[in-house]
């Protein structure tokens, strides 16, 4: 994602809009400043956790999205919680009679490269 050329991106510290680890990275940048940063998974989005990949019927899957809704491994697709939340995951197969899904965050296990500007501070 780039918002260098678009309308750029707003973040408010300690409201865990990004992980505590590139938000003291930000912490002492100043106005116009722009610096990359190199986050290891474990300090961007974590790593994958394998009980986070589900199969679940393709019942529930229709059960909770459109019937006649036709999807692709790598479809992101939202679910409702019993609670009212929702939740996403990433269709990774469709097999017979059933769907497997990564609910993972789509970055989790990656090395992330971070370049931020700092064009206000309010």
């Amino acid at each position: 994602m780039n918002t260098f050329e678009d309308k750029p991106a707003t973040l408010m510290m300690g409201t865990g809009q990004f992980s505590p680890t590139l938000e003291q990275a930000l912490v002492g940048m100043l106005l116009n400043e722009r610096k990359t940063f190199t986050m290891a998974p474990e300090a961007a989005f974590g790593e994958k956790n394998p009980d986070l990949i589900r199969t679940i019927s393709l019942t529930t899957l229709r059960e909770n999205s459109s019937p006649e809704e036709e999807y692709l491994p790598g479809d992101m697709i939202e679910f409702n919680a019993p609670n009212g939340a929702t939740y996403s995951g990433t269709l990774l197969a469709i097999d017979g009679d059933s769907a497997t899904f990564d609910f993972n965050h789509p970055l989790s296990g990656k090395t992330i490269l971070f370049e931020a500007e700092i064009i206000a501070i309010l």
